[in-house]
């Protein structure tokens, strides 16, 4: 069957994929937060890349899948950046808001007034609620003698990432939409080649000159996600290729240069098959909610205030205690924040709509 035969609906696993990463996400972090290094980390060593650093790359194949449809379902500037900024935008402030004004002065080693006035406050404040320009990582006096000093929440890293493959996306989109009768197929195009090049480029720099920057593996995987929606008409979602890809990530495991070869190749089909093949019981947590960018967010400085608070914590026990407290913060976000700012789409579309027609000329 193909690509395409699926992607109608909300019938899909995807939901239940980003939770499982960002529980993944959470276990790797614990690693560093516990012992103060990531190196314990289990597949570091043996894949070359660790559970959290797979868990981001899947994170950003399903967010190009996904967002590229809705782009194009959309074919509506307008509504395109308004869904965007309503999932991304509201549930970060609140939790930016808690960590500021109710995590920081409980946790603080500095007095309260201190902290209040302390200009990194609301450098913090601002750079983590917008995330547009970066993030920073550090509030006063918080974390200070915890094994991973002072980073309040890490995992922020990815959201300017995440922000620009959006903007990316969307100017690709409107250059090419001015040509009306070839605009979908040069977008295609477009979106196909970017992939293609960011996969080679990032392939060849491992293997000729490993770097540490992101920005072009992000990029790969969140068009590699695009490429495939684009291309959904001719994709073939087939339990024989599946078992191939695993097989083959499984062989390359002796190997860290083979296995991240193997894994740039056969991700994103890896993560798409996954998305619309298994059925049965395991889509029934599409009832529960998607409670992955709350466990995301949030995370980072649960974990931080359970190293702090139980100091020489375990890894293990650090993952439960995190783990139970952060899906309880993350279900409170998906139903009093998320879903509801979702559900002002409509509104705020149309609000920028008749803003746009009011300020042009008569």
């Amino acid at each position: 069957m193909k690509l395409s035969n699926y992607t109608e609906g909300r019938d899909n696993n995807f939901n239940l994929i980003r939770i499982v990463a960002a529980f993944a996400v959470l276990i790797t972090h614990s690693f560093a937060l516990a012992i103060g290094t990531g190196t314990a980390e289990p597949f570091r060593d043996s894949l070359g890349m660790t559970m959290g650093s797979i868990a981001v790359d899947v994170f950003f194949v399903t967010s190009g899948f996904l967002v590229t449809g809705s782009l194009l379902a959309r074919d509506s500037m307008i509504e395109f950046l308004w869904a965007r900024a309503l999932r991304v935008f509201p549930a970060l402030l609140v939790m930016v808001l808690l960590t500021v004004f109710a995590l920081g002065p409980i946790l603080t080693s500095w007095p309260l007034a201190s902290y209040l006035a302390d200009s990194q406050t609301y450098v913090y404040l601002v750079k983590c609620a917008t995330v547009v320009s970066g993030v920073v990582y550090n509030l006063p006096g918080l974390f200070e003698d915890n094994p991973f000093k002072q980073a309040v929440n890490g995992s922020l890293w990815s959201l300017p990432y995440e922000i620009r493959m959006y903007a990316i996306l969307a100017v690709a989109w409107a250059a090419w939409r001015v040509t009306k009768r070839a605009g979908l197929r040069i977008f295609a195009a477009t979106v196909v080649t970017a992939a293609v090049s960011a996969g080679l480029f990032v392939i060849a720099r491992h293997f000729l000159r490993p770097s540490d920057d992101q920005f072009a593996t992000l990029f790969f995987m969140f068009f590699s996600g695009a490429a495939f929606y684009v291309l959904r008409e001719r994709v073939t979602l087939s339990r024989s290729y599946f078992w191939f890809c695993v097989i083959a990530l499984v062989s390359s495991m002796v190997n860290t240069h083979a296995f991240f070869l193997v894994y740039m190749l056969t991700v994103g089909y890896t993560v798409l098959y996954l998305a619309y093949m298994p059925s049965g019981f395991v889509r029934v947590y599409n009832q529960v909610g998607d409670y992955s960018y709350g466990v995301y967010i949030y995370a980072f400085p649960v974990q931080q205030s359970v190293v702090a608070l139980t100091p020489g914590i375990s890894v293990a026990l650090l993952c439960f205690i995190s783990a139970f407290v952060t899906l309880l913060f993350a279900a409170l976000s998906w139903h009093l924040i998320e879903q509801r700012a979702l559900g002002l789409k409509g509104f705020s579309v149309g609000w920028a709509r008749r803003v746009r027609t009011s300020s042009k000329p008569a």
